[in-house]
């Protein structure tokens, strides 16, 4: 079974539409028509979040002569549930300097890492890019976060679910809606009385 069929397959009996997976990837419904036809193949970072939203390793997607396996039947009762928990997969960046408690990585699946080199000590910081189907993944990163008094920096995170932008502080949750400007604005102005200036506020979303 090719690639292209695995990707139908699991789509369907997870309950996903075209336009489901599209989001859940941050692609859009033709990305997700042209891998399912072979005229395209998805880059690394869609091919782990596939992986981890249908529960298959990226070694049995990628090789033809293994087949998809442990897939159950989704009837129509299951499929309503599927789609909620489509809608908890946060993607995200995480600074692992900007972390205090380590255990919050348990939570995450690495999709890659990259060190950002800085004009500040440590000289390099480490950008964890990340996903997680967790739904209290945001409360217990807020947990996990260096706070102001432990290092003079207010570390934060920005992260997505579905078209909703969350911004983690320690002890401090932001959400806004893609695309709301009266709600982004209002998320600004708390990271700017938290001493986040505007040039850190051009996160991608």
């Amino acid at each position: 079974m090719k690639l292209s069929e695995k990707i139908q397959f699991l789509r369907k009996q997870y309950g996903y539409s075209q336009e489901d997976l599209a989001e859940t990837c941050s692609v859009s419904r033709q990305s997700i028509s042209k891998w399912e036809a072979d005229i395209s193949l998805p880059e690394v970072d869609k091919l782990l979040i596939i992986s981890r939203i249908f529960k298959t390793s990226v070694d049995v997607l990628l090789k033809d002569e293994l087949e998809v396996s442990g897939v159950k039947e989704v009837h129509s009762c299951d499929i309503t549930d599927k789609k909620e928990n489509k809608n908890e997969l946060y993607t995200g960046l995480i600074i692992k300097e900007s972390i205090a408690d380590e255990n919050i990585f348990d939570y995450v699946f690495v999709n890659k890492t990259e060190l950002w080199k800085t004009n500040n000590s440590p000289k390099y910081w480490t950008a964890v890019y990340f996903s997680s189907s967790d739904s209290r993944f945001p409360e217990l990163l807020s947990k996990a976060l260096k706070s102001d008094k432990d290092c003079g920096v207010n570390w934060f995170t920005d992260m997505k679910q579905g078209n909703i932008k969350i911004i983690v502080f320690n002890k401090k949750i932001l959400r806004y809606t893609i695309g709301n400007k009266d709600e982004k604005e209002k998320v600004f102005d708390e990271c700017r009385k938290l001493g986040i200036p505007d040039f850190q506020l051009d996160w991608e979303e």
